[in-house]
């Protein structure tokens, strides 16, 4: 019987797609003791709905000295905690008409208010996103499951192997430069990409824009959420 393995970094309220992706494979696993990526990226920052379009929440870092451009996931922290009110005053003057944001808004509230680094604030806020889209694919960190990898395919390679899965689903942004088919077929590993197709739905604020955060979905369409997103 085929077991599909999907991995990505834990990143901050992320997108629609990283839930399907998620929700798509039988073991999900995060990516919490790689390389922390140099300039910008989605881990410490996603983009909500406002009136004037779509615009980015973003966490301020704090690298470790001597590790700028190497630091782990794991190794990151908060630059200062003044973030944490602009993102729930933020979250709140943009979703507070929301149908749902008063049923999902408690729970972001306790993780951006409490999370002690970055890498336990996104893992918190998927695990949590994922219990309410009813989403149960086994969820592990690579810190649980490998001491020793390699890097890109090599990675994928060790982590189904650790697993014991024989498919490798990947996303179609970066994915398609990062692996190597051929590699992964030598090993003995199916290579499959997501086919997320963005769904549209009812948002505040006028035209539909794609690629927010999950909690756009959630604060708009509630329970409602997990079909729209998984069918």
């Amino acid at each position: 019987m085929s077991k599909t393995m999907a991995m990505h970094q834990a990143n901050y309220i992320p997108w629609l797609g990283f839930f399907y992706k998620i929700a798509r494979a039988d073991v999900f696993v995060y990516l919490d003791v790689v390389q922390y990526p140099r300039g910008q990226s989605f881990a410490a920052r996603n983009r909500i709905k406002t009136p004037n379009g779509a615009a980015f929440l973003t966490i301020p870092v704090s690298i470790p000295k001597g590790h700028e451009g190497k630091a782990l996931y794991s190794e990151v922290t908060f630059a200062d905690d003044k973030w944490r009110d602009k993102h729930i005053k933020s979250l709140t003057l943009n979703y507070k008409k929301a149908p749902f944001f008063n049923d999902i808004f408690p729970m972001v509230q306790q993780h951006i208010g409490t999370a002690p680094n970055l890498l336990e604030l996104n893992i918190s806020l998927i695990e949590s996103v994922c219990r309410l889209l009813k989403i149960d694919t086994e969820r592990i960190r690579l810190s649980q499951i490998l001491d020793d990898f390699g890097q890109k395919t090599d990675l994928i390679i060790d982590i189904c192997r650790a697993v014991n899965a024989d498919a490798y689903l990947s996303g179609t942004g970066g994915g398609r430069d990062y692996n190597d088919e051929n590699k992964m077929n030598a090993a003995g590993i199916n290579l499959i990409y997501s086919d997320f197709k963005h769904p549209v739905y009812k948002q505040l604020w006028g035209e539909f824009i794609p690629n927010l955060s999950v909690l756009d979905l959630l604060f708009n369409l509630g329970p409602d959420s997990r079909t729209v997103l998984l069918g």
